[in-house]
């Protein structure tokens, strides 16, 4: 998983510099398998928006811009294919620094001068991009520098987690665990419960219920997939490895890596009657989002409705239920899909994605409710739109069971080699969420939490 390290550090905040903390990650049996900086080490850029773009008179494929840096205009031979007016772009001003031995200065292209030059994303080390400008959110303010615009003074950590931690896959459980290694409180999200200012709702039929024991979809009305992303998302998105598409499916998938809930979106009005959480029918056909037509098995758990298979449950969405710019209202899906009934799923289709490396893994069983009203208020702050209710189906039965394990002080003593003080191991445990049942001299009483998967024995603990 590639996370931020500035979006970590929002979680929480020990006092160690980058180094350290991968360091700790990996120690803890988070190996990182990489760190590297957000942005190149560049200088002297800042916020430009060209004011005016004409062909250059000496030179089909260059164009002689008006850009301003908020104060002052200046004169810039671009041969971007994107530069045109309105625009805002990066602009390395007479002087900037780009890479060790790149300076900017006074230029004349074709006899017209140029004083600084239009940045596309991969001269400033931000991506491969070279294909033209980078453009700037229309908000973006012009003449501030670049880098604190875009909080370019992060790095991206890559961990490779184990198949045990899948609590490990969210911003959440990361911060979890560096909060456990330097006794340090964490920063939660304040999630609270959207208020519903309309009353519709569609109808869920859950037919595979040891596959699907708890699924929560609401109806959002109104929304406007057209509006843009702020940057904070998209930045976030990006650093994690993740391409911006739209403001609802960038908040599924912000919400995914914050708390770890993979969620997905439909259009409501291509619904047919009801939700119907089933097992597909042997050849029965599916076109996913990327255009493949596949034909399923009749061990895969599928979401449909009353007319046609929607999506693979907890792999991929269909072609023709999905999001588009068309689309006014949505119906929000967050499901906990079991484990086994995932387990090599997506691999036996050719498949990987980052719902099907969770789901397979383990989501936590009681996350869903928080997740809708994370991503519900997102949306509703992004796009637009008016929440109904949420409506849940729930099978208690198939939900998996905590775990209670005990974990005696001889056993402690002798599986570490090392006589931990009473208190910190009741920290420890308390930090990553175990419950404590009972605690005396002798022993640890305690009870597992949804997220923790690989707790069962008193080796584990």
């Amino acid at each position: 998983m590639k996370f931020s390290e500035n979006w970590l550090r929002e979680w929480v905040n020990p006092a160690i510099g980058t180094d350290e903390l991968a360091s700790q990650i990996t120690m803890a049996g988070l190996e990182v398998d990489e760190v590297c900086a957000v942005a190149e080490v560049f200088s002297g850029v800042v916020v430009g928006q060209i004011l005016s773009a004409e062909k250059h008179p000496n030179a089909d494929k260059l164009k002689v811009c008006q850009v301003s840096d908020g104060t002052d205009t200046f004169q810039i031979v671009c041969g971007a294919p994107n530069a045109r007016e309105g625009i805002k772009i990066p602009f390395a001003k007479v002087g900037a620094v780009l890479g060790p031995d790149f300076k900017i200065k006074k230029a004349k292209l074709r006899q017209v001068e140029s004083f600084g030059m239009l940045c596309a994303a991969s001269e400033l080390g931000l991506s491969d991009d070279s294909d033209g400008l980078l453009e700037l959110a229309e908000s973006a303010p012009v003449g501030v520098d670049f880098r604190e615009y875009l909080d370019l003074d992060d790095a991206i950590i890559d961990v490779d987690l184990t198949p045990n931690r899948s609590d490990c896959l969210s911003i959440h459980g990361l911060a979890r665990e560096v909060g456990v290694l330097n006794q340090t409180d964490l920063t939660l999200v304040n999630v609270v419960p959207v208020t519903a200012e309309i009353q519709d709702t569609f109808n869920v039929d859950v037919q595979a219920a040891n596959a699907c024991p708890r699924y929560l979809g609401r109806v959002i009305k109104g929304v406007n997939v057209g509006a843009e992303s702020p940057l904070w998302l998209t930045e976030k998105l990006r650093r994690s490895g993740v391409r911006s598409i739209d403001p609802i499916v960038d908040v599924t998938n912000y919400v995914m890596l914050e708390l770890g809930q993979p969620m997905h979106a439909f259009d409501l009005d291509q619904l047919s009657e009801s939700i119907v959480v089933r097992m597909a029918e042997e050849g029965e056909k599916l076109t996913l989002l990327d255009g493949q037509e596949i034909s399923l098995r009749s061990d895969t758990l599928l979401i449909a409705d009353t007319s046609r298979p929607l999506a693979m449950a907890g792999i991929m969405g269909g072609e023709g239920s999905g999001v588009s710019q068309e689309t006014t209202n949505i119906f929000l899906e967050a499901a906990f899909f079991a484990p086994i009934s995932l387990a090599g799923k997506a691999r036996s289709y050719g498949l990987h994605t980052d719902s099907s490396h969770r789901f397979e893994r383990g989501v936590d069983a009681q996350l869903q409710n928080k997740a809708i009203e994370r991503a519900t208020a997102l949306i509703l702050e992004i796009a637009g739109g008016q929440a109904a209710p949420v409506c849940e189906q729930v099978s208690d039965l198939d939900l998996p069971k905590a775990n209670e394990v005990t974990l005696r002080r001889t056993k402690l003593d002798q599986y570490l080699a090392v006589s931990i003080d009473k208190d910190l191991v009741t920290d420890i445990l308390t930090r990553l969420d175990i419950e404590m049942i009972e605690v005396t001299d002798t022993q640890w009483v305690t009870r597992a939490p949804s997220h923790r998967f690989d707790i069962a024995i008193e080796a584990d603990l």
